[in-house]
């Protein structure tokens, strides 16, 4: 796990984000990087797939797939070590990482092994999970590796080493692909070959995994520094201090990043005016946010280290409802269609209404979460710390 915030006031992070005043720099609002739209790099899998971590490369973590209001087991593949890793699923395919070191290829419908490639046994994959692009599954190892793994064989392409341990998940854009370390550097490789085009330093770890818009990857840092960094040639085009130490991952809509921080609030950033639209702290309980947002129309919608799944306004930044379960949520939770699937630390998937916050649905496995749900073809996807992945789906098919 990363490492504590430093107590702050409550405040901290807002006025650290209003008092900086950076000139927009040119080419931040206009220049686009080619092909790098939401399903860029993404060649052959389906629409509704679910090809990297929250989905899409702005990780808005949603899809139109409809799910009913009550789902089934349809299958549970034991993995034999706990899953952190969240699933990445293409083409009739799951691909998930375990802490024992493998990356795992399953048959969406059924749930046997299609395939396994070990990574790093002795340390394992972690909270890092898998890309799928144009017949490649990329993931990165606690042991700092970064591999390509064709996709069909589960045999290596070529791997790239970095300094210390990757939980941040990778995003494909075109024919580069981006991955954070925890040596403090956010890296661009080639696609084909894994040879660095650039790598980016930071002044801590690089946790989250960056989100692209408008040929930036954008990405909050354990430096409390939100980062803004050309894919094209790794330039910095944003630099601002937060004043909050930050692991959950950035979604993005209509160029505003949406992200919980750990001290304690969520913040919705404009990052072409670099003006807070908002910030969201609960006033009884001080929790850090450790979940990544999915953002469904007009709410935010994440987990915290205080128990509660919320919606929030992303408007207004106002609370519209707040579920709570009975331990911490550290996983992120996913939208489909009018439903929110989320894993808590106390062993259950949940399945609420998103506009009420209302449980329709749960099922206890007895193991927390820290992975978060996939979900297509009208499947959720999900593994938990005791090792066991599961499918559900509606029942009675």
């Amino acid at each position: 796990m990363i490492r504590p915030a430093r107590p702050r006031r409550r405040a901290a992070v807002a006025a650290a984000l209003v008092a900086i005043a950076l000139a927009p720099l040119p080419g931040l609002a206009t220049r686009a990087l080619p092909g790098a739209g939401p399903a860029d790099g993404q060649a052959g899998a389906r629409a509704a797939d679910w090809t990297q971590f929250r989905r899409t490369p702005t990780l808005d973590g949603r899809t139109d797939v409809a799910l009913p209001a009550t789902l089934d087991v349809r299958w549970t593949h034991d993995a034999g070590s706990p899953v952190e890793s969240s699933a990445a699923i293409a083409n009739g395919t799951v691909y998930v990482g375990t802490s024992g070191g493998a990356l795992l290829a399953l048959d969406l419908r059924t749930g046997a092994r299609r395939w396994s490639y070990m990574t790093h046994p002795d340390v394992g994959i972690g909270e890092s999970s898998p890309a799928v692009a144009d017949g490649v599954v990329y993931i990165g190892d606690l042991n700092g590796t970064f591999h390509a793994v064709d996709a069909a064989t589960g045999r290596a392409r070529w791997t790239f080493a970095t300094k210390a341990e990757i939980k941040s998940s990778p995003v494909v854009v075109g024919n580069t692909v981006l991955i954070g370390s925890y040596d403090g550097r956010l890296y661009a490789l080639d696609t084909a070959t894994g040879t660095p085009r650039w790598a980016f330093e930071t002044g801590n770890y690089v946790h989250a995994t960056p989100a692209i818009w408008n040929g930036i990857a954008w990405f909050g840092g354990c430096d409390e520094v939100y980062h803004g960094v050309r894919v094209s040639d790794g330039t910095r085009v944003f630099d601002l201090p937060t004043g909050a130490y930050t692991a959950a991952s950035s979604a993005l809509h209509d160029g505003v990043a949406y992200f919980g921080t750990f001290s304690n609030q969520v913040v919705a950033l404009d990052l072409t005016t670099k003006a807070l639209r908002w910030s969201f702290e609960d006033p009884d309980r001080q929790f850090p946010f450790y979940s990544s947002a999915a953002i469904a129309g007009d709410l935010v919608v994440l987990g915290g280290r205080d128990k509660a799944v919320r919606a929030i306004d992303r408007r207004s930044g106002r609370q519209v409802w707040a579920f709570m379960t009975r331990a911490r949520v550290d996983s992120s939770p996913a939208v489909a269609g009018d439903r929110v699937i989320v894993g808590g630390g106390d062993g259950k998937v949940y399945m609420l209404d998103l506009a009420t916050g209302r449980k329709t649905w749960e099922y206890e496995t007895g193991a927390g979460f820290t992975a978060s749900p996939a979900v297509a073809d009208g499947l959720v996807v999900v593994g938990d710390l005791d090792g066991r992945i599961r499918a559900f789906g509606p029942a009675g098919r």
